[in-house]
């Protein structure tokens, strides 16, 4: 825990230092929402500054987008104009929400980040991943989360839970078995690529509690 100034009052930098950035990542039906959902609620326990956000969406602005991204009837979106409407809702995302909330020191859980572009439209759709790079680096200005949770599920089994869920059935849900494997791969390749500690792969195909304390045990390292 970062002390206090002489004042009583933490200063910017001090407040900063006691922000987490917690995303969720993973397939179709993998169970990242409710995962958030319990992961928010556990840390609130703790802290009260902490928000709960979902990709796309999570402001206004951002839940139209989502509307249009998610619309089954959309068939004919082209791959970078997909692409382009996600940078757009994250964009406002980390400028209206995530930024300001982390620069007061609080704690931001995120259902689906920037790691989905590069899975879905890098992998999944073919999209050259430099330049995926690039303008999500210009959309998000660098920001990155401090921790990502990669929950891992065979992707049938993942749509079958979509199914029978009850929940939202997407355009991308849609789409076919092979798009939803390459996109799996994709996501095993953004793991393998990178040489530090953000990411964490958890078994999703185990039950709720236990994948929530899987992932609480690793928060709790974290927390400043």
């Amino acid at each position: 825990m970062v002390a206090p100034t002489k004042s009583g009052r933490l200063d910017d930098d001090e407040r900063a230092s006691l922000s987490l950035f917690i995303s969720l990542e993973g397939p179709d039906g993998s169970g990242k929402t409710t995962q958030a959902q319990l992961l928010a609620e556990r840390l609130r326990r703790l802290r009260p500054d902490v928000v709960l956000v979902r990709e796309p969406g999570g402001t206004a602005i951002g839940d139209q987008i989502r509307q249009v991204l998610h619309d089954v009837r959309n068939v004919d979106m082209q791959p970078r104009a997909e692409f382009l409407l996600y940078s757009a809702s994250r964009a406002q995302l980390v400028e209206q929400v995530i930024r300001p909330h982390l620069a007061r020191g609080g704690i931001v859980v995120c259902d689906r980040y920037a790691d989905s572009s590069l899975a879905y439209q890098g992998y999944g759709r073919g999209l050259d991943l430099k330049a995926l790079r690039t303008v999500t680096a210009f959309a998000t200005g660098g920001l990155m989360p401090d921790l990502t949770f990669y929950l891992d599920l065979d992707v049938a089994v993942g749509l079958r839970r979509r199914l029978t869920g009850g929940g939202e059935w997407n355009r991308l849900d849609d789409e076919a078995l092979d798009f939803h494997r390459r996109v799996r791969e994709g996501y095993s390749r953004l793991i393998a690529e990178d040489s530090g500690t953000r990411w964490h792969v958890i078994n999703a195909a185990r039950p709720i509690d236990q994948v929530h304390a899987d992932i609480w045990e690793i928060v709790e390292r974290f927390l400043p």
